[in-house]
């Protein structure tokens, strides 16, 4: 076969394309705080390549309804997003106990996770509701966290706002927690420095390794309640480095997404495939892999 500059550059352009391509891969998932029972499984398996998971109580909840379930999940052939429920900032009092209830937490959801069965390296996303610039006791709490939680052979993320905070300085949360990522810790022995700061009686450390996980419901840029098979790029959240994107949640938030215009009447987000009598509303989100905690036993 005699080959020419023409051919070879077609060859050249072809890889070039399909790297393109599989380097601009999305995939549709949910989450919702009430497991969607093991019937239902098959049918949002039609629409949603991973699902959340709780590893504690989601937020309002008095129990955890996705323990005990996640061998029923993977084997319906969906991969994860493994999520646990963090402090809100009025119960961390101040910096010293942060990092006494981020450390805590951490071994808490590391235990959640083996006890769940998921495999070493899985990422675990830290749900933090509250948005805004964080502050130093929010700023211990997270860090803590992912100090401790890193150093089981987990990995750690952080689901937070990918929204600027209009009372904050336009403050995006994600971008907040991202920049001060190689913030200092105390030391144990330390007698002053609170973390967020830089000073001589603080422990450096290297900088931390997050996913983040962006929540913008607001319509542009979200989609909105649609279920498209390609879905948008986690980076047209706003938030750049985001690797995962909650672009809509059940129900409807009327101050961010009041100009969303096609979520049910009830304002919540129901999937295809499922009776709306079965309730079995879900948020939506968008992720650069199938499996976005590596949370699978096997690919």
């Amino acid at each position: 076969m005699k080959w020419t500059w023409f051919g070879a550059l077609t060859i050249v352009w072809a890889w070039l394309g399909l790297l393109s391509w599989a380097q601009s891969t999305t995939y549709l998932g949910f989450d919702r705080n009430l497991y969607p029972g093991d019937a239902n499984l098959k049918a949002l398996r039609r629409t949603f390549s991973y699902a959340g998971y709780w590893l504690n109580n989601p937020p309002g909840e008095t129990s955890n309804t996705w323990a005990g379930h996640r061998a029923a999940v993977e084997a319906a052939g969906f991969g994860f997003l493994v999520l646990f429920n963090g402090r809100l900032y009025a119960e961390l009092k101040s910096v010293e106990n942060a990092s006494r209830l981020g450390k805590s937490d951490a071994v808490a959801a590391v235990a959640a996770a083996q006890r769940e069965g998921f495999p070493s390296a899985t990422i675990i996303f830290l749900d933090q509701e509250q948005g805004g610039r964080m502050l130093p006791e929010q700023k211990a709490y997270i860090y803590s966290w992912v100090d401790a939680v890193t150093a089981t052979g987990f990995r750690a993320g952080v689901y937070c706002s990918g929204i600027a905070a209009k009372d904050g300085g336009n403050v995006v949360t994600a971008e907040d927690i991202r920049q001060h990522a190689a913030d200092v810790l105390p030391a144990s022995n330390a007698t002053g420095g609170a973390p967020g700061t830089r000073n001589d009686s603080a422990r450096p450390r290297a900088i931390r390794e997050i996913v983040f996980w962006a929540i913008n419901d607001a319509c542009p840029p979200s989609p909105g309640c649609g279920f498209p098979e390609r879905p948008p790029s986690p980076e047209k959240s706003g938030v750049s480095f985001a690797e995962v994107w909650q672009f809509a949640q059940s129900p409807r938030r009327r101050d961010v997404a009041a100009h969303c215009t096609n979520y049910n009447r009830n304002g919540s987000c129901y999937p295809p495939g499922i009776p709306q009598s079965a309730n079995l509303y879900v948020d939506l989100n968008s992720a650069t892999s199938a499996d976005p905690s590596h949370g699978r036993d096997r690919p």
